[in-house]
């Protein structure tokens, strides 16, 4: 078990790609913090986790929320001592262009996707340094990378997390905390369904995947997972600042 011990956070772990990267983790040895704005959801991803042996326990909190996040990472120091892992994963899709997106949208799709990231990492980071270690994982998108059309407030906080990413690995290498960007392409969950309506419906998405994906399909929320256990354990030690694209090859064409 290569994360023996270890207690990680995972916002937004209670479904798809966030519930996958909590399941590997545990799997794993980790000892998980499962955060979720639904309780039911966040307490179902920990039921799974139990139920195959791992350990896990689910918080129920907005992470836009800055007192309860707060006192939440608070309290799971207190009980644990230390935080050895964060994945900030919540996150949320707004359509539309620069004329059409909704400005409510744009400012929650900038509260969720960065200030919510950038709050996390400010709360563990303290209790990282002092330990000499930790590794935080921040969730961008292949959209974070290249133009996503009619897109600008979701292509917009992506690119921003990237920014945020290398600064945090920038100043606190140092402290020996690593910091990188996960950016998945393609994954078949219901987060993109904003996406797919934009884009007339299922059988549209279908076939834009076949043309523009080199490996013609949607990614599973499993084979993200195992770029997330690469990125939180000790096989990606060298490694602070980066991004790692895992989209099937679409930003290579």
């Amino acid at each position: 078990m290569i994360l023996k011990d270890r207690v990680a956070i995972v916002t937004g772990a209670g479904s798809g790609i966030g519930q996958a990267g909590a399941a590997i983790m545990a799997r794993e040895g980790a000892y998980v913090v499962v955060i979720d704005r639904s309780r039911d959801a966040g307490e179902a991803t920990v039921e799974t986790i139990v139920t195959k042996g791992g350990r896990a326990e689910a918080l129920a909190i907005d992470v836009m929320d800055d007192d309860a996040l707060s006192d939440g990472i608070a309290d799971v120091l207190h009980r644990h001592g230390g935080i050895d892992i964060l994945h900030n994963h919540a996150g949320a899709q707004v359509a539309g262009t620069l004329e059409d997106v909704d400005v409510a949208g744009f400012d929650r799709s900038w509260g969720l996707n960065v200030r919510a990231h950038f709050m996390a990492a400010r709360l563990v980071m303290p209790s990282m340094k002092a330990a000499g270690r930790g590794v935080i994982v921040n969730t961008s998108s292949s959209s974070g990378v290249l133009y996503d059309r009619e897109m600008i407030a979701y292509t917009t906080t992506k690119h921003a997390v990237i920014a945020m990413t290398r600064q945090m690995a920038g100043d606190y290498a140092k402290y020996g905390v690593r910091v990188n960007a996960l950016c998945p392409g393609w994954v078949d969950t219901p987060f993109n369904e904003p996406f797919i309506k934009q884009m007339g419906g299922r059988g549209a998405i279908e076939a834009y995947i076949r043309e523009k994906v080199p490996l013609g399909r949607w990614a599973s929320v499993d084979e993200i997972a195992e770029s997330i256990l690469f990125l939180v354990s000790d096989r990606s030690s060298y490694m602070t600042g980066q991004i790692l694209v895992v989209d099937g090859g679409e930003t290579v064409v």
